[in-house]
């Protein structure tokens, strides 16, 4: 039995993780730099110890500082959380060197759907539907302008090892395609090290639709439900909500199934997600495979009754889900807002300081995940979400109705926020009738 994890993340996925430890009787250790030394998590996990200062690389992404401090603090299990290094197989190598448990997939398995054209060979080849595109890496651009004409304008350049839509561009023809690709390719190289592109066509005005999976070591695999993330913001979420409104009943439940192959063809363990893209015609595709615990993971634990990093812990342990697909039903609907510190009016420009005052929405089917505070210090070095607002209700309207009471009722002083900015969503026709693609947000910023 798992007695002691350290978790190698900061902020409300943290404090979530060290609540979900105490609720199993287990004892969790807190990493965090000298920036945080105020942060919640710190304050509430059992021990902590400090791993760098400054940026990440000097202590969220710095691999042998995080591994020493679960060695020297006696912990046998690593959660990572999500972003820094969840998805990194090195990594998980490292722990399993030193005899440490690792709260996720296999590395093998974090390579194979990791690098983006590798699992879209693998999707097709178990038959799951994938946007019609490159089926082998492409490093030229020579190559890459004949793939192009082959797959039709317009196109869509990806970075094999990218994510938070980085080395990510669109052409739209042959004319502008040599900028684009090499502008996308040069974006990936810095970013993640790594040159290798792959093409799809690019489909206009898509929603972005995912099935949350759980796995376990006994060869279980289930699907949770769908979860639409189409309001986005240059690839980055901002509000989530299950069920999907832009699908219907059959077609929710081909992705499920879809889903539970593509875990099963790579042999997944933990929690995972099938994410797909789903055109204005109703078709969808096989997008890419998270292989970590989501920032929206909440939406569906409370359309489904389930606590995921609970469920995350158990099957790191080598235990059984605690559930099956026959248990696992959609009840009503939950929708959660991103909190960021930052100002719409200015480009969402980051926002950090020290909050002065904050009231925090409660009641009924209101759950507010969070980090923060009153003389909590939001640091400037890393990511700008400090809390995310869930709300759960019998219809997608009546959640609408929660959410805006919540968010009118959440107080956060000292620090500009978002908080505004999505109220106005929620007040929005569009998303309010269900139609929100993910082009929805430069809509409405053109407006």
């Amino acid at each position: 039995m798992l007695t002691k994890v350290l978790i190698a993340n900061r902020g409300e996925i943290a404090v979530r993780i060290i609540r979900a430890c105490r609720n199993m009787g287990i004892s969790s250790v807190a990493v965090y730099s000298k920036e945080d030394a105020e942060s919640l998590h710190v304050k509430l996990a059992d021990q902590r110890i400090c791993i760098g200062e400054g940026l990440s690389k000097n202590s969220y992404l710095n691999m042998d500082r995080i591994i020493q401090a679960a060695l020297n603090m006696g912990a046998d299990a690593i959660h990572p959380g999500f972003g820094f290094l969840s998805e990194n197989s090195e990594f998980v190598r490292r722990c399993q060197a030193n005899g440490l448990t690792f709260i996720g997939p296999d590395p093998e398995v974090i390579d194979r759907m990791g690098n983006k054209s590798a699992a879209r060979a693998t999707m097709m080849a178990a038959g799951v539907p994938v946007v019609p595109g490159t089926k082998e890496p492409v490093y030229d651009v020579e190559e890459a302008k004949k793939q192009a004409d082959r797959i039709g304008y317009p196109i869509m350049i990806k970075a094999s090892s990218g994510g938070g839509g980085k080395g990510m561009r669109v052409s739209e023809s042959a004319e502008d395609f040599e900028f684009q690709f090499n502008l996308a390719q040069r974006e990936s190289a810095n970013a993640f090290g790594d040159d290798t592109m792959y093409l799809e066509r690019f489909i206009r005005n898509p929603r972005h639709v995912e099935i949350q999976i759980m796995a376990d070591s006994h060869g279980n695999v289930v699907a949770l439900g769908d979860r639409d993330c189409s309001v986005q913001r240059n690839h980055q979420k901002l509000i989530e909500e299950s069920p999907s409104p832009a699908i219907d009943e059959a077609t929710r439940q081909k992705m499920n199934e879809y889903a539970v192959l593509a875990a099963k063809t790579v042999g997944y363990t933990n929690a995972g997600t099938i994410e797909f893209i789903v055109s204005p015609k109703g078709e969808f595709f096989f997008m890419e495979m998270n292989t970590r615990i989501q920032v929206e993971h909440g939406v569906t634990e409370m359309v489904t009754g389930t606590d995921l990093i609970i469920e995350q812990i158990r099957v790191a342990n080598g235990e059984e889900l605690s559930f099956r697909q026959e248990d696992i039903a959609l009840r009503g609907h939950a929708i959660e807002c991103r909190i960021n510190a930052e100002i719409p009016e200015k480009n969402f420009m980051p926002c950090p300081g020290r909050v002065k005052n904050i009231h925090l929405p409660a009641g009924n089917g209101v759950r507010v995940d969070t980090g923060l505070y009153a003389g909590y210090r939001i640091p400037s070095e890393y990511d700008s979400m400090i809390a995310k607002v869930i709300v759960h209700a019998p219809t997608r309207e009546a959640a609408i109705r929660k959410m805006l009471s919540a968010l009118d009722e959440m107080v956060i002083t000292g620090v500009e926020t978002n908080l505004d900015f999505q109220y106005q969503i929620m007040r929005n026709p569009v998303f309010g009738e269900g139609k929100a693609d993910t082009g929805f947000i430069e809509t409405i910023m053109k407006a």
